[in-house]
């Protein structure tokens, strides 16, 4: 791309997401000849764009060599910031025709004014070879997913449209494809005769942390199962891929979040919960429902649970277990994949036959193997020993990641339409039992592993 147009370039998100990512990125001369361009409602004058760029870019210029210093600094030189209302019409397409193309769009906005800046563009409006850049959600449901989709495919083609997910880094991703699909040790037992259950966690001490004007509209369940819990469990479960190709990747997720569901008995197969006051490593913490900006009869869950059937030969029979949520004792972020007990034990052995368990961490990424070997001592008696390697982290910030297949025209890390559609099919019915109070809103104390009730079968 000639050009990075940010909107919403004076929010929190450019500041402290993008242009860090993108800094990385330059820094390591996989961006160049770029052209940033801020763009905002608010009347900033060149010197505020320009401190905040020089700040978010600081981490960056400090670790880089010489050549990538000066590409840092001749980007944040040229660099621009333009006002511009994108819900006024014709404003957001009188910009976009003056910069150098081709150009990629970053809607950095809230997903209700992105909708309708998208809403008062036509296919005119737009130069050859524009790309548009949208953070989740993507929709409130399945039927606005089907009309956003509508709307961005007049505009621009399919492949034109990153859908961001920062959460499946280009290295996260790739860790999984790799073990899945390099070593005969696991493809041969990665279906249902071996494996009883998949967990996907995504558990963080952090609290609301002033968030209440987005959390308390979307919860635990919209915020991150719907989208990046969804989509790393499509990639544990999905078929082996013809290539790397961006097609081949995404018609794999796709196929399997197309058999999956939920069982419709909600009170079995979901559980929420809400925490209250308690105490995170010697902090505070408020009930959730006192929390500045909450409205209470929302009833809004900061902690959730769905389990998913995947409706196909490999993984009929297996439930995929995703959980996440806030103010919780510990931070837990991983994905588990619990065996099945072995055929026969010989007798003789003494102590806990436990399953074998693959454990792989999301941050820092981690592989974990927990098997049953002879212990010290009394050699017939079994004891659990744990392998353990760092997978490799990309030298990429997650959203570094993001903009370079924006910026190369790569859309692997996005999510392709109708897989954003079906992820809203599989939560939509959870939404609706719960809104109807079909289960019940437990609560926990902050700082606790979640409710006294739950029963977490990774224990």
């Amino acid at each position: 791309m000639a050009t990075l147009l940010i909107l919403g370039a004076s929010g929190d998100l450019t500041g402290r997401l993008l242009l860090p990512g993108l800094a990385r990125l330059v820094r390591h001369g996989r961006a160049t000849g770029l052209h940033l361009v801020g763009a905002g409602y608010d009347a900033w004058t060149a010197e505020q764009w320009s401190e905040r760029v020089a700040h978010s870019f600081a981490a960056a210029l400090e670790a880089a060599d010489d050549a990538g210093q000066s590409a840092l600094n001749l980007l944040r030189t040229t660099s621009e910031y333009r006002r511009v209302d994108v819900t006024a019409p014709g404003e957001l397409a009188q910009l976009t025709t003056t910069l150098p193309g081709p150009t990629a769009v970053y809607f950095a906005l809230p997903p209700a004014i992105a909708e309708q800046a998208c809403e008062l563009l036509s296919p005119g409006d737009l130069p050859a070879g524009t790309r548009l850049v949208m953070e989740k959600p993507f929709g409130t449901d399945q039927a606005s997913a089907f009309r956003l989709n509508e709307t961005l495919t007049q505009l621009v083609p399919e492949d034109h449209i990153h859908r961001v997910d920062h959460f499946l880094g280009k290295a996260t991703v790739l860790n999984i494809l790799g073990l899945r699909f390099a070593n005969r040790l696991l493809e041969p037992v990665w279906n249902n005769l071996h494996i009883d259950r998949v967990e996907v966690v995504y558990d963080e001490a952090l609290a609301l942390e002033s968030r209440a004007g987005y959390y308390d509209g979307a919860g635990a369940l919209r915020d991150m199962i719907q989208s990046h819990l969804l989509h790393a469990m499509a990639i544990l479960a999905m078929e082996s891929p013809v290539s790397l190709h961006e097609r081949d990747l995404r018609d794999g997720v796709g196929a399997v979040l197309r058999a999956s569901s939920v069982d419709p008995d909600f009170a079995r197969s979901t559980r929420r919960a809400r925490y209250t006051a308690g105490t995170i490593d010697g902090k505070d913490i408020p009930d959730y429902a006192a929390e500045d900006g909450v409205d209470p009869s929302r009833r809004t869950e900061t902690l959730a649970e769905i389990t998913v059937s995947i409706n196909n030969a490999r993984w009929s029979g297996v439930p995929f277990i995703l959980r996440s949520g806030k103010a919780l004792g510990g931070s837990r972020k991983e994905a588990l994949v619990t065996f099945k007990p072995v055929s026969h034990l010989p007798t003789g052995f003494s102590g806990q036959d436990s399953p074998t368990q693959l454990r792989i961490g999301f941050g820092p990424e981690t592989l974990k193997l927990e098997i049953d070997v002879n212990g010290p001592g009394d050699i017939f008696a079994l004891d659990r020993a744990v392998l353990e390697v760092e997978l490799n982290a990309s030298e990429l910030l997650p959203y570094g990641e993001v903009l370079e297949g924006v910026l190369t025209g790569d859309p692997t890390l996005s999510v392709r339409g109708d897989t954003a559609e079906d992820c809203w099919r599989i939560v939509d019915p959870v939404l609706d039992a719960w809104a109807t109070n079909e289960v019940a809103l437990e609560e926990y104390p902050a700082g606790s592993s979640g409710p006294a009730a739950w029963t977490d079968p990774a224990s």
